[in-house]
């Protein structure tokens, strides 16, 4: 019971760093599910319960990672084909939207990982620092050059 609240809780946070990650819907759902299987078995290892998020979506970005390797990339955004959401909304969004999907996909994954922990997962600096072996003013810098990267091809897309 107490592992279901944590899937509740958590399991959106999961999808959308594997997303960022991985670049595919379907990819993202796999590595997830995945990724709730390894937390079933290794929950038991957490020293720190107030790290469960932070631990659980690096499980999900590393599994999205793995999958990734696993599976040709595609390198431009599919649009979707179907009714509007808001007819009257502006279809410059969805351009907008499309034109940051194809930058991040230039992007190597452990790179997008990155991202991902930072603005998707909200982990601060310290905590991806812990995550993936960097000190944090080291994560710091690395996102604030992938930032300006991805400002760069926007602008020049």
């Amino acid at each position: 019971m107490a592992f279901a609240r944590i899937v509740g809780a958590y399991h959106g946070d999961l999808v959308r760093v594997a997303y960022v990650v991985a670049g595919d819907e379907q990819l993202a759902q796999d590595a997830v599910q995945s990724a709730w299987s390894i937390a079933w078995r290794k929950l038991g290892s957490l020293r720190d319960p107030e790290r469960l998020r932070s631990w659980l979506v690096s499980v999900a970005a590393n599994e999205a990672r793995q999958m990734l390797r696993g599976q040709h990339r595609r390198s431009v955004a599919e649009i979707r084909v179907g009714p509007p959401d808001d007819p009257e909304g502006d279809p410059s969004a969805e351009v907008d939207r499309l034109d940051l999907v194809n930058a991040l996909h230039h992007l190597k994954p452990e790179d997008r990982t990155l991202l991902a922990l930072r603005y998707v997962g909200g982990l601060d600096s310290t905590e991806i620092g812990t995550l993936l072996g960097m000190s944090p003013s080291g994560v710091r810098g690395h996102l604030s050059r992938l930032l300006e990267r991805l400002r760069k091809d926007l602008r020049d897309g």
